[in-house]
């Protein structure tokens, strides 16, 4: 499963259900674009640290930009920007994810609903 940037943050809040989802998960994988939001929402070096640790301790893998990925993710932008508000950042999180063909995990699945080629796992916190 890739997980989106969202989820990291319920589960630093304590979030049972989180914690749960990524610790049943054996294999972990995140966008690129996910590993620079966590690491850029870090406060100062301690916590960057820490969240450095979280996703090597759980063997996150971290996928790459690619131009197919890129690709997707322009698509995704002329097609929901307007209709449904579709951010770029969202757009190359679940372009990764349909180029890996893995299902995203999320507890934003308004962010993603309208795409029908990305397998969306909610997380209700």
């Amino acid at each position: 499963m890739i997980f989106d940037t969202d989820v990291f943050i319920w589960a630093q809040r304590g979030n049972l259900k989180a914690a749960a989802l990524i610790d049943g998960c054996m294999d972990r994988a995140i966008s690129l674009q996910t590993y620079m939001e966590f690491i850029e929402a870090s406060k100062d070096k301690r916590q960057l640290r820490l969240n450095q640790d979280f996703l090597r301790s759980f063997a996150f893998q971290t996928l790459a930009f690619t131009e197919n990925i890129g690709h997707r993710a322009a698509i995704y932008i002329e097609q929901f920007a307007l209709s449904h508000g579709m951010r770029s950042a969202d757009a190359i999180i679940a372009a990764t994810a349909s180029e890996h063909q893995r299902p995203l995990v999320t507890a934003n699945a308004k962010h993603y609903r309208h795409l029908s080629d990305v397998e969306i796992v909610v997380l209700k916190p």
